[in-house]
C-alpha cells in the first residue's frame, strides 16, 4: 500500500537511494535531501517505510511556483504514484497564480492530462555544478 505525506522531518539520506535513473550526473543523497528540505513543499510516496517517489515545489509562497523534480523508483512506476504525487503538489500550490515545470517533449501528454499547458521557456544546465558542490553536511561545507 502506498501512503503519501508532506512531512519529511524523518527523511534521511539512506531513504533516497535509487532515484535519478539515467541522469548523466545524478545528485548525491546528501544533495537530494538538502534540496527536499529547502523546498517550499514536498510530497513523498512511501511503500511501507521505503520512499517510492517524491515531488517538490519551489516557490515565493505568494504567486509563483516551480516543480523541478518528480521521481518514482523504477520498480514502482506504472502504478499511478507519479500522477498522485503531482495531483497533491498541485493541490498544495492551489493558491498560487502560476505553477510551472519543464519537461522533455515526450512527457508533455502526461502533464497535459494533469491540466498543465505547454509554455515556451528557456534554461541553462550546468551539469558540473552537481559534481563540484560539496555535499551539504560534509566537513568542507560545515566550515563555510
Amino acid at each position: 500500500m502506498i501512503s503519501y505525506s508532506t512531512d519529511i522531518s524523518d527523511l534521511a539520506e539512506d531513504d533516497l537511494t535509487g532515484f535519478f535513473v539515467g541522469w548523466p550526473t545524478p545528485p548525491s543523497a546528501a544533495q537530494h535531501l538538502a534540496v527536499l528540505r529547502g523546498s517550499h513543499r514536498v510530497v513523498i510516496a512511501r511503500s511501507g517505510g521505503q520512499v517510492a517517489g517524491f515531488v517538490n515545489l519551489i516557490s515565493d509562497g505568494v504567486l509563483t511556483g516551480f516543480v523541478p523534480w518528480l521521481e518514482v523508483l523504477p520498480r514502482f512506476q506504472g502504478r499511478g504514484i507519479g500522477t498522485e504525487l503531482m495531483r497533491r503538489i498541485l493541490a498544495e500550490a492551489g493558491h498560487l497564480y502560476s505553477v510551472d515545470l519543464t519537461c522533455d517533449d515526450a512527457l508533455r501528454p502526461y502533464y497535459e492530462r494533469l491540466g498543465m499547458t505547454a509554455l515556451t521557456g528557456m534554461g541553462v544546465r550546468n551539469r558540473a555544478a552537481i559534481r563540484s558542490l560539496p555535499d551539504p553536511g560534509s566537513a568542507d561545507e560545515a566550515r563555510r
